[in-house]
Order: structure tokens, then sequence, then C-alpha cells
């Protein structure tokens, strides 16, 4: 097994026939090496993506890891791979992110705290305002069944024998999902979140284990539609004004001081790619 390094950003770039997720894992690495200078980031990619990994894109990743299986080959929506990454990531303490989460200050002071357990999913989420959400509307599954309100789009784990039984669960999970959806009350989706998912294995093995209730700021500004109290489907780009300042981003004049997870995969212009290429070579 090669050494570890000591910690490091962690995403899973699988694309698929409508996203470009190597595009956003590359971005989302821009924005680390602007924020947080020193700081390795990797990448877990399948064998198709793999191949369109550029120069460019290596010069801000620091590891391009192709995964040995694919438990999600043939599933638009790839969530199938989460639990693979504890064994491939090259760090003895990892930050794992979905990719379409950007930063625009530094977290490092984050890492004291995460060292509290050996594994750390983050609770709830903020609106673009900072504030605590509170719809429950994408979270109904939770509270009709009782489960941590765990959002994994930024999580934290050690390389642990505890972190590793985990994501052990959160493997039995995945690939036995068609006996644990009957033993779930209003479920009618064919296929689990990742949050769901999760929340199921925390609860099993204990939600004080892999939580920090008490640090409610370790989460992420959730760009979703009704966590910002905005009613109806229409994209969140097309409602309200986003301005870069970077590392700043702006939404309507409040500045995203938490982790920003943009969440509408489109906001990703070519205009935002630049300008990301352009400070960061400054």
């Amino acid at each position: 097994m090669p050494k570890l390094e000591q910690q490091g950003f962690l995403t899973i770039a699988q694309n698929n026939s409508t996203t470009d997720y190597l595009r956003l894992a590359y971005v989302q690495a821009m924005s680390i090496k602007l924020t947080m200078p020193d700081s390795k980031y990797a990448v877990l990619v399948d064998a198709s993506t793999h191949k369109l990994v550029s120069d460019q894109h290596r010069q801000v990743f620091d590891y391009v890891i192709e995964l040995p299986v694919d438990d999600a080959a043939g599933v638009h929506w790839k969530l199938a791979n989460e639990w693979q990454v504890f064994n491939l990531s090259p760090f003895k303490e990892t930050i794992k992110l979905e990719s379409d989460i950007l930063f625009t200050r530094s977290i490092e002071h984050w890492w004291t705290m995460f060292r509290l357990r050996n594994l750390v999913i983050s609770l709830g989420c903020k609106d673009f305002k900072g504030e605590p959400a509170t719809s429950r509307q994408y979270r109904k599954v939770f509270d009709d069944n009782e489960l941590p309100d765990v959002y994994t789009g930024l999580m934290y784990f050690r390389y642990t024998k505890e972190a590793h039984e985990f994501f052990n669960v959160v493997k039995a999970i995945y690939q036995h999902w068609d006996l644990i959806t009957p033993q779930l009350k209003n479920y009618r989706d064919e296929q689990p979140t990742t949050d769901l998912v999760f929340a199921i294995a925390a609860n099993h093995l204990g939600v004080e284990t892999c939580t920090l209730p008490g640090c409610d700021w370790i989460n992420f500004a959730h760009m979703k539609n009704s966590i910002n109290r905005w009613s109806g489907s229409t994209p969140w780009p097309e409602m309200v004004v986003s301005e870069l300042d970077l590392p700043m981003i702006r939404v309507n004049n409040s500045n995203q001081y938490h982790p920003f997870h943009y969440q509408d995969k489109n906001w990703v212009s070519d205009e935002v790619v630049e300008s990301f290429e352009y400070e960061l070579q400054r």
C-alpha cells in the first residue's frame, strides 16, 4: 500500500450524459487552491471519465485515481460508489466533497474540530444569507423515519478502523437497498440519495460518533430553491444575481462565507471556469 499523505480534499467525478462532473471537480480544485494554496486535492474517476483528464486538469489535481470497480456502471445518477472513498483516499485525513461545492475562504481551522471524531458528517445546512435552513421539503423521509439531518456534501474521515466500519455499513446499504426500502416509511424512490444512505449508517452506528452537533457552523450554503424560500422550479441563477469577486462569490449582494453548494450544474459556465483559471494564474 502506498504511503498516505496527512490530509487533503477528495471528490468523485463520474460524467454522465447530461453533466460534466470532471469540469465541476476542476473548478472545485481551483477554488481550494485559491483559498488554501497548500492543500492537496484528489479526484476519483471511472475509466471513461479518466480518459478525459487533461494536462490542464492535472495542474490542479494532485491525484487522479481510477475506481477499481464501478458499482454505478449503466446508471445515470452515479451514487453507488460513495463507499469506495475510504479505501481509495490517498490521505490519512480526508474532507470528502460533492463536486458542486466551492470555497470562498479557508476552512483549514476546521481540521482541528474534525479530529474530535474519526468521522464527521455535517448536520443541516445554511441558506444563501447564512441562516440555518428550516425547510423540510427535501427531508420528509428523514423526518418520517427519525433519521439524522446529515448532509454528505461535506464530510470528514480519518484512516481508522471506526471509519472503515462506517463505510463497510454504507457499502452494505447500497448493495442491499432492495431489502431496506420496505422498512422505510413513505419512501418511493428507486435509488437512494447519499444523504439517506449515510443517515441510515449513522443511525445504525450511533449518530453521536459521526457528527458534531455543537459545531453548527460546519456545513455549507445550499442553493436549492426551498432551502432559500423560493417557490417553484425555476433555476436559482435565473431568479437572483450571482457575482464573482474571487475567491468570494456573492448572491444578491450577500457574500458566501460558507462553502457554496451551488447545486445547479449549469451555473458553472465557460465564464466561471475562465474566471477561476485567470485568478489562479495571477
